[in-house]
Parts: structure tokens; sequence; C-alpha cells
């Protein structure tokens, strides 16, 4: 008999925790291993580049093989293959045969497998929580925390590797927890493949063709969601900022200012408790509050004012209370946004839009590295966090005032994964069906949204009842575009 329910819970949440401690230390402990090596703001740019590039594409396009293979595989494969990359960075570096180029197709390599492991794991969520019997929003929660925690202990933790042991030897830390994980996933978590990934896949559903339908069907559902979109453009936004901030902007200003890894460590491990604790509370409380407001609040108080604090003043007791204190909120901010997610994707679809989303909302950070060294080269420390600072505040706005927003407030009357009626549920029909060459099926039921004809809650539209007409054959068609307007 295998581990039950709340093993495999317990299993995910301590496997997350770890990696996530994990890749903290390698945060401090590659700029840091650059900026010492070349003394180059721009060069550090281009390493964390050099590894969210991969990362980001790597996530959206590895989505339809973790819907067919399951994300308990490829998260366990994923993490072998950093072990393999992150220890050969080390045997290198100390070996003295790590040139920068050799060090930035290595550090390409972890993103390229981090991406789908990260994804493979997130998709793992509604699975397990629903199965121990938690709220979505106290499941992600959860995770959340646990990532949380791992930061609070890997940013000083790589700090202070940093400067004892070296950046280099630093990594091989990291190396171990994503060791420690896949073992961990291995040997606890037990989530069945759903209905839809066992059942045999349509004659001309499989290879090359299976493979970008799949990736077609997930992009569309993207396209055609409102609040899907609206997430994933303003994290895309906050998301480039947070990684010039992290992997150039708090760096640099640490040497600048301090000269040492150090502050790094402290600077983010203030930030990492007030998250926490944050956390702590809010996976408690997030499903009673109103998604929308407390979301939006929250953001705005952990983003833009650790920008203006870092170009104001140089007390690192005013900085790190500061930091603290208002990191306190970004303990609501996934929970928060992920529950809305796992609502409105269909389950046989999850890894295919998550990866959408999530590539999106990450499409920007290559290039916050390289505009976070090209500004801070440019302009110096002081005036490129101002700048950035300038842009996260006008992004943190738009859940105010954009009515896409609206629809992050849950639905209590509909089960998760069942698609909204304000916009056309054909959305969830596989693409890849047109191009079957299978006997055509029987006449589908499809739900319409009806014409809007009054006000809904929050003085959103809403369709005023559903049609049901048929439709003969697979369907194939994209939804209609509802109207316009996600954290690292």
């Amino acid at each position: 008999m295998g581990p039950g329910p709340r093993a495999g819970l317990v299993g995910l949440l301590v496997a997350s925790g770890i990696s996530a401690a994990g890749t903290r230390v390698s945060v401090v402990a590659l700029p840091w291993l650059v900026l010492v090596t070349t003394g180059s703001a721009a060069q550090t740019g281009v390493i964390a580049f050099a590894e969210m590039l991969p990362y980001v594409l790597l996530q959206a396009l590895a989505a339809p093989l973790v819907d067919r293979f399951g994300g308990r595989r490829v998260s366990i494969l994923c993490d072998a293959a950093s072990v393999v990359i992150l220890g050969v960075t080390v045997v290198l570096y100390d070996t003295g045969g790590l040139p920068f180029w050799a060090l930035c197709g290595l550090v390409a390599l972890l993103g390229a497998v981090r991406g789908p492991g990260e994804n493979a794991k997130h998709v793992l969520i509604p699975d397990i929580v629903t199965a121990a019997g938690l709220p979505l929003e106290r499941g992600a929660g959860l995770l959340d925390g646990v990532s949380r925690a791992g930061s609070l202990v890997g940013l000083p933790l790589g700090g202070v590797l940093a400067a004892t042991i070296g950046a280099g030897n630093a990594l091989l830390v990291d190396a171990a927890t994503f060791g420690v994980a896949g073992v961990l996933i291995l040997a606890l978590v037990r989530v069945p493949r759903p209905a839809h990934a066992r059942a045999a896949r349509p004659e001309g559903g499989s290879g090359v063709r299976g493979y970008v339908d799949d990736m077609r069907e997930g992009l569309r559902f993207l396209v055609h969601d409102p609040l899907l979109r609206a997430i994933g453009l303003m994290v895309l936004a906050t998301n480039l900022v947070d990684q010039a901030y992290t992997a150039v902007l708090l760096p640099v200003w640490a040497k600048t200012v301090f000269g040492s890894a150090t502050i790094i460590g402290l600077v983010g491990g203030a930030a990492g408790l007030g998250a926490l604790v944050g956390n702590l509370i809010f996976s408690v409380i997030a499903h009673r509050l109103p998604r929308r407001i407390t979301f939006a609040i929250c953001f705005l108080v952990a983003g833009a004012p650790r920008f203006f604090l870092l170009a104001w003043t140089d007390s690192l007791v005013v900085i790190v209370t500061v930091v603290a204190v208002t990191s306190l909120s970004i303990g609501a901010i996934n929970p928060l946004l992920g529950a809305a997610e796992f609502e409105r994707i269909p389950e046989r679809m999850r890894a295919r839009v998550l990866g959408a989303v999530g590539s999106l909302a990450w499409a920007g950070i290559p290039v916050g590295g390289l505009l976070g060294g090209w500004l801070a080269s440019g302009v110096g420390i002081t005036w490129a966090l101002v700048a950035f600072g300038t842009a996260y505040l006008v992004a943190t706005l738009l859940p105010f005032f954009q009515p896409a927003w609206r629809l992050m407030d849950r639905d209590r009357t509909r089960p998760p994964g069942q698609p909204f009626s304000r916009r056309l549920r054909t959305a969830v029909a596989p693409a890849r069906a047109a191009t079957s060459t299978t006997p055509t099926p029987p006449a589908t039921a499809v739900v319409v949204p009806a014409p809007v004809v009054s006000p809904a809650r929050d003085g959103a539209a809403e369709g005023a009842g559903d049609a049901v007409v048929e439709v003969d054959g697979p369907l194939d068609c994209p939804p209609t575009a509802s109207p316009q307007p996600r954290a690292g």
C-alpha cells in the first residue's frame, strides 16, 4: 500500500521548500560569482538572461509533455538533470576550466530543465490538495508558504556560503537540494493520471502533430480568457522588474554600499521572513477575503516601496525593518492567483494553460537582468532603482481599474475547472480533433453564453443565461474574444 494523500501533500510541500532554498542559494551565488570574477554589472545581467530565457521558453514548450506524461515523472527527471548540470558547473569552476561563455551555456541548460520541472510541480497542486481535503486557497497558500520558507533560509545561506566557501562551491548546495526534492517526490507523491491522460489519443493526435495541437489548444484558452490574459500581462511587467532587482540591482547596491554578499542575504531574508509570516496568516483567512481587492492592495504594498527605499537611504536597520513589514503582504499574492487560475482551467489542460500563462508572466525575466545591468551601468544604481520602482508602481495599480480583474472574485456555485459562462466554452475543445482521421463523433452539446442583458456583481457584464446548441462533429473553432483588460 503506497503513501496516502496527506503523505503526498507533505512530500510535495517539503520537496518544494527544499528546492526553493537551493534555488535561492544560487540566486545569490551566481551573480556574486560573476561580480567578483569580472566586476561587471552588464555580464551579471547576461548570466541572468542566459538562465531565464530557456526557463521561460521551455516552461511553455514542454507543457504538453507534462500533460501527457504527468507532473510527477517530469518533475523527478528535471530534478535529476539539475543535479548533473550543477555538479558539472562546480567541477569545471574548481579546476579552472569554466570561461564565461561555458558558464552561460551551463546556466542556460539549468534554466531549460528548471522551467518544466517547476511547472510540473505546480500542476500537481490541485489534485493533491483536493485529495487531502483542503480548499484550493489553503493548498496553494501552503505551497507558496514552504517555498517562501525555503527562500527565507536560502537567501541568507547563499550570502554566507558565497562569503565563506565561495560562490562556486555554494552551487553544490543547490545541487543537493534538487536531489533531495526528486527523491521525496519519487517516494511520497502518488497522483493517478486523470482519465483524459489515460485515454487513447486519436489517430493523428500523436507525435509532432499532436504536440502542436496541444500547444495551440493551451494558447487558445489563454488568449480568450480575459482574467488569465490580465494576470499574464501584469506579472510580465512585475517579474521583469523583480528580476532586475534580484539579479542585478540588489547585488550591485550591496557591493557598492557595503561591499559584502552577506547584505544580499540579509535584505532578502527580511523579505522572506515577512512573506512567510504573511503567508501563514493568509493561508488561514484567504478563502474568506474578497480576492481582487485583497490581491491589489497586497501587491501594491509589496512591490514598489523597496526600490524607493534602497534609493533613499543606506540605513540597514531602516531597510531591513521596512522590507520585512511590507513583505507581509506578499504572502497573499500567489495563493490568490493560484486559486483563481486553478478554478478557471479545466483539469486535462492544466499544464498547457499554466505553462502558457507562466511563460507570458515570465517572458520579461530574461530581459529584466539585461535592462537592470544596462541601466545600473548607464545612470547609476540610485536612478536605476527609481526607474524600476516607478514601473512597478504603475503595473500594480492595474487591478484597481482594469475590468478583467473583477473576474478574479470566486464563483462559489461553479466547480473548479469548469469554464465560466462569460467566454465560449468551446475553448476547452481539443484543437487536434480537426486533424483526426477517426470517424466523426456524435453531435456535441456546447454551452454558449447568451447576450449580455444586465450588470453582474461588481459591475461586470454577465450573460443572462446559457444556450445549448448542437454541433455536428468535432469542435475546432476558437472562442469569441472576451473584453480585454500573474508573482514571481
